[in-house]
């Protein structure tokens, strides 16, 4: 079955009363139990709204509150998927669905999976030689002095299985280095040391799926001081972006070719966003893939859409049109 492109076009009123009927009773999956349920609130939140507005059959539904299982007595015939982080973007809630046979939008179980994990990640793009910075996996035993003798310093501690920057730091001296670890492993005792790449932050929007999937504009994020932390993410008002991102047309290929090939690499589909960094010498570095982005209003996939003259619910709506069970597609 060969992939359907994602039509990146404004969804008329006409066109939305048909969808609304053939794409039936429809939940939104937010909030969840991981660490990001404040921001999938939002994101959830944004989507319903989004819905609603185009006269979609669509309510929200919290799995922290509710099983699973009762989607299908409520008669969902699909499901958009708003959960941030673990239990929502890890696969779980992918595998749940495809045994309750509900379309859903986003990537299937394995790549969920891979995704989330920032060490499973790095070693298949290394493998396939793919650009992204030296790291150490660090294991409860891992010293202070191996890491720095491995990766050198500056590095970034990070949980490996976490979002939003959350249990994240730079790490510049050695002696925050034993703190920082801490606090990775307060988030995940999984925790990737990896090196810091300075330069320009970049992230790529991709929709779609194998040879149909799509880059949309390069957004550059400026964070004041370069901290592009939780607070800065979310809730302030103080970090800059820029869409299209002001690169060099040939710099600007380069990344969206190279966030095509890390979404394909981790089998991704649906939609998600490609992170970088841009050394001084514009050589993108890979960072990680969500699979399951923010959709609030600070939100950069909805910013990367609008620079395509695509508005927020347009977006919402094309995207669930994409719903589908990545297992039983060759059925």
């Amino acid at each position: 079955m060969t992939a359907k492109p994602i039509a990146l076009t404004p969804v008329s009123a006409g066109e939305a009363a048909s969808l609304a009927d053939a794409l039936g009773k429809v939940a939104v999956l937010m909030g969840g139990s991981s660490a990001e349920r404040e921001i999938s609130l939002r994101s959830g939140q944004g989507v319903l709204k989004a819905l609603t507005s185009f006269g979609l059959d669509a309510a929200a539904f919290d799995p922290a509150e509710q099983a699973l299982d009762r989607l299908q007595s409520l008669g969902v015939s699909r499901v958009f998927i708003a959960l941030h982080g673990r239990y929502g973007e890890d696969g779980t809630v992918q595998g749940a669905l495809e045994l309750l046979g509900i379309p859903y939008t986003g990537s299937g179980v394995q790549a969920s999976a891979i995704a989330i994990d920032k060490i499973r990640t790095k070693q298949i793009w290394g493998f396939l030689g793919l650009p992204t910075p030296a790291s150490v996996q660090v294991r409860e035993d891992g010293n202070a002095k191996t890491l720095i003798d491995t990766l050198g310093l500056p590095m970034v501690i990070k949980p490996a299985r976490e979002g939003s920057t959350l249990g994240l730091t730079k790490v510049f001296e050695a002696s925050a280095l034993e703190a920082a670890l801490t606090l990775a492993r307060a988030s995940d005792p999984l925790v990737l040391a990896e090196r810091l790449i300075a330069g320009r932050e970049l992230t790529v929007a991709v929709v779609g799926e194998d040879e149909q999937a799509q880059a949309l504009p390069i957004v550059e994020i400026r964070a004041p001081q370069g901290n592009y932390d939780y607070q800065h993410k979310y809730f302030s008002d103080d970090t800059e972006y820029l869409c299209p991102a002001p690169l060099d047309p040939a710099v600007s290929a380069q990344v969206q070719a190279l966030a095509l090939a890390a979404f394909r690499a981790l089998g991704c589909s649906g939609w998600g966003r490609v992170d970088f960094m841009l050394d001084a010498s514009n050589r993108p570095w890979l960072l990680e893939v969500n699979t399951s982005p923010g959709m609030t209003d600070h939100s950069l996939v909805p910013m990367a859409a609008r620079a395509l003259g695509l508005s927020y619910e347009s977006l919402v709506l094309r995207l669930l049109e994409q719903a589908s069970l990545k297992l039983r597609r060759a059925g």
